[in-house]
């Protein structure tokens, strides 16, 4: 995947704010609109731009509740992990889940509306699940940035 000063100039811009137009993004990064969409189309089927998202405040859709989890796996076997990513995956109630180095293999980002509710999720995805060992659960206090934005570095010229 490859892209040039253009492309990591669009990055940003789009990281700020995906909802500008391909005019707004073309007149900011120096293009044509029709340059623009081009070279956002390839980014997108390039893989190197994800998904188009917005950044939704937990707590204003009625789930103040967030919590970081340590999930440590009984064997670090790969059946084992595929079959626990695929949890990860399916369940709503994991807004981010990521396989980790360290003391535990997995750091899921779950929202709750209550602490209740989330003892019923903790108890159907965490304890009736054979392949975890254990989980640390910590309860977010406050947020302090939510994003998704990546440092863009231009690619040198060769």
């Amino acid at each position: 995947m490859r892209y040039d000063r253009i492309d990591a100039h669009i990055l940003e811009i789009v990281q700020k704010n995906n909802r500008l137009t391909s005019e707004t993004i073309g007149e900011l990064a120096g293009l044509s609109a029709t340059a623009c969409q081009r070279r956002l189309k390839r980014l997108r089927s390039e893989g190197i731009i994800e998904a188009d998202v917005s950044v939704v405040s937990a707590k204003a859709v009625g789930r103040p509740i967030q919590m970081l989890v340590l999930v440590t796996l009984e064997r670090e076997r790969s059946d084992i992990i595929d079959r626990f990513k695929k949890a990860i995956k399916s369940s709503t109630e994991v807004a981010n889940g990521f396989y980790v180095t360290g003391d535990a293999d997995f750091v899921l980002y779950i929202t709750a509306r209550t602490m209740d509710d989330y003892e019923q999720f903790a108890r159907r995805f965490f304890r009736e699940n054979r392949d975890i060992k254990g989980f640390k659960t910590m309860v977010v206090m406050d947020g302090v940035k939510a994003g998704f934005a990546v440092p863009i570095e231009a690619p040198s010229k060769d």
